[in-house]
């Protein structure tokens, strides 16, 4: 990760992930990873990382990634997201997250974020779809 785009990410207002405690490890335009780790407040019953917060985790990291390819001025917000849950995290595990591009269009960015537990086995496969609104 550049110190450029550390300085901006840095700037940018997460209450929402600062809250759930996701951690960005590297930001690229092409590729966004972060982590999160599991514990007791963000879990289902039995003890495993709730549906929410894994598509909440994938939400943020794909909007990261977006906001590092906007033009000056443009914003972003989540137009449609779809989940796909394969397997469990249990409580004190780590997810890890990796966003990457499908399209980077002028209008429409779509992303797929895949989630790993830390045994490296695939949790989950969220595809996001980020509107670019442009300045007026």
């Amino acid at each position: 990760m550049s110190d450029e785009t550390l300085a901006m990410l840095k700037t940018m207002p997460l209450p929402f992930a600062e809250l759930l405690g996701i951690e960005v490890v590297s930001a690229e335009p092409d590729c966004v990873v972060a982590r999160l780790a599991v514990r007791k407040e963000l879990c289902t019953i039995p003890d495993i990382l709730h549906g929410g917060a894994i598509m909440a985790l994938a939400d943020t990291i794909g909007a990261v990634a977006t906001v590092l390819n906007l033009p000056k001025g443009a914003t972003t917000t989540t137009i449609e997201s779809k989940t796909n849950f394969l397997a469990a995290i249990p409580i004190g595990d780590v997810a890890e997250a990796t966003c990457t591009a499908h399209h980077k269009g002028g209008r429409l960015m779509v992303w797929e974020t895949r989630i790993r537990r830390g045994d490296g086995r695939l949790a989950a496969v969220i595809t996001q779809s980020q509107l670019v609104m442009l300045a007026k």
